[in-house]
């Protein structure tokens, strides 16, 4: 189909049948960070809470009645399932919809609930894609595909249709995240149609870049895997259509890793106190990433925020990685002498930088290694620390990149310590201020020493930190001393059973 025909469809689209008209929202407290003026298409903001409501209701709402009367199937990541389920429900007709395993449980809720048989087959859309094929055959249903299809690629396209009515100034580019290439193969017809000035820019996550690998080739690639972090797009093979439409005419594909993906999330919620999906976070993701490398100033920026269906339990994730990803955290292995006093040398060169997780465990008698995490406002102040670090004897090592210390090392620094003796372990209390920790050393004698630190910022007013400190019994009196003056609330967990277990000098050993 000509790249020119995409117009017609766009203008004779359905889709405001049941689709709103979704705002393009200033972003401010990015706009001034990114030195840009950027704009966030609020797609979150639909009935399905995605910008899928488009493309499959205008699909749908084109087939005939004896079509619909068979009833309808699709397989998809989540959000076009919603779509399909919930446009089957106005339009009066069945709909079977078969989910990749991964699939959030909020989507698969969604799609029960408005009447939807949903049926999870794989672990990713392409698997879910197979299996829909084969119940197609079986059932005669008619299929309603999520991407490869010219009126749902026209239905997406009637994004553009509003971003250009809504912003009449002058656009540098507008940042679509890529899957299928659905949403980016409608934007692109209608803006390349109408201001071919303007970028339209595919952002992928560095995983799950199918598209990007199929234009690098010039034909379609299919991944074996795909990342599932950013799962709206986790999608193996691109479509046919989607293929030949954003290789001529998008600019370019950014691709962003999780780390960025998570800032980006936080980036939208500080500014409309919504939380989006992943895959909902790509373009913005796109923009900062096309920001800093073009050193772009002063100019207009849309980013299509595509889906806002986020299972509540990744959000701890989020929360753990968005500071990497905005690089206002690093962290740090550091080797320090295991004597007492060489814990606070190390705090006293950390200095009034804030700490944001600290872990140690006794391990050797000789050398310590500490798990540190330490804000940062930018990437050169890592070398800086590192080099000081370094004047006062203190190794350090550079972890902020290392994808194994982020999702597993930091929580597994620890272990039992069979040779140390007369370990006392006391639940405090931090107020999250930098000086809270020196303080908390100054008032401890120096001939205790520090056996287990674990610390960690989550942004509360009071941070919780669990100090080990090999207290001789002589000393008992003044330890108790030391915990009543120190101002902090403590608790004493050298009996819990958890430490017992998993940290404390086991019984028989």
């Amino acid at each position: 189909m000509p790249t020119s025909d995409y117009l017609e469809r766009i203008l004779t689209s359905k889709v405001y049948e049941i689709a709103e008209e979704t705002p393009l929202d200033p972003a401010p407290n990015l706009s001034l960070r990114c030195g840009n003026r950027i704009l966030l298409k609020r797609e979150d903001l639909q009935p399905v809470f995605s910008f899928k409501i488009r493309g499959a209701y205008n699909k749908i709402a084109k087939l005939t009645p004896e079509e619909r009367a068979r009833g309808i199937i699709t397989a998809s990541a989540g959000n076009h399932a919603q779509g399909v389920a919930m446009s089957a429900q106005r339009l009066g007709c069945h709909a079977m919809i078969v989910m990749p395993v991964t699939t959030p449980q909020i989507k698969i809720n969604a799609v029960r609930r408005m009447g939807g048989e949903a049926v999870l087959h794989g672990d990713s859309f392409s698997d879910a894609h197979l299996r829909a094929v084969e119940l197609e055959r079986e059932t005669g249903a008619t299929y309603i595909p999520p991407f490869d299809d010219p009126d749902v690629i026209a239905g997406q396209g009637t994004i553009a249709m509003e971003i250009l009515r809504q912003e009449t100034g002058p656009i540098h580019a507008v940042f679509v995240a890529i899957g299928g290439g659905g949403l980016a193969a409608g934007v692109a017809s209608y803006i390349k149609r109408l201001k071919p000035e303007i970028k339209v820019i595919g952002v992928q996550p560095v995983d799950s870049d199918a598209m990007r690998q199929s234009i690098l080739k010039g034909e379609r690639v299919e991944l074996k895997d795909v990342g599932l972090f950013a799962d709206g797009v986790a999608v193996k093979l691109v479509g046919k259509e989607t293929f030949r439409l954003c290789r001529d005419l998008l600019d370019e594909i950014i691709l962003v890793d999780t780390d960025a993906i998570c800032a980006a999330i936080k980036d939208i919620f500080e500014e409309t106190r919504s939380i989006v999906e992943p895959a909902g976070a790509l373009a913005v993701a796109g923009i900062k990433a096309y920001v800093e490398r073009e050193s772009l100033r002063d100019q207009t920026l849309v980013a299509i925020n595509s889906g806002a269906n986020m299972n509540f339990d990744r959000l701890r994730h989020v929360s753990e990685r968005s500071e990497l990803g905005e690089r206002r955290e690093a962290i740090i292995a550091v080797a320090i002498p295991e004597r007492p006093g060489s814990f606070k040398k190390f705090c006293a060169v950390i200095g009034s930088r804030n700490i944001t997780e600290f872990n140690y465990r006794y391990a050797d008698a000789d050398i310590a290694h500490v798990f540190v995490g330490v804000q940062i406002s930018k990437r050169e102040d890592v070398t800086q620390l590192l080099a000081e670090l370094n004047q006062e004897g203190l190794e350090g090592l550079d972890l902020t990149d290392n994808e194994l210390a982020k999702l597993h090392i930091r929580h597994l620094v620890g272990g039992h310590a069979p040779n140390l003796t007369n370990e006392r372990v006391v639940h405090c209390e931090f107020p999250e201020r930098p000086g809270a920790l020196m303080r908390f050393l100054e008032a401890m004698r120096t001939d205790w020493n520090i056996s287990l630190f674990h610390y960690r910022n989550h942004g509360a007013d009071y941070g919780r930190a669990l100090v080990g400190i090999q207290v001789p019994t002589s000393d008992a009196q003044a330890f108790q001393q030391f915990l009543d003056t120190l101002g902090y609330p403590y608790v004493e967990e050298t009996q819990n059973q958890a430490y017992q277990l998993f940290l404390g000098k086991t019984a028989g050993k």
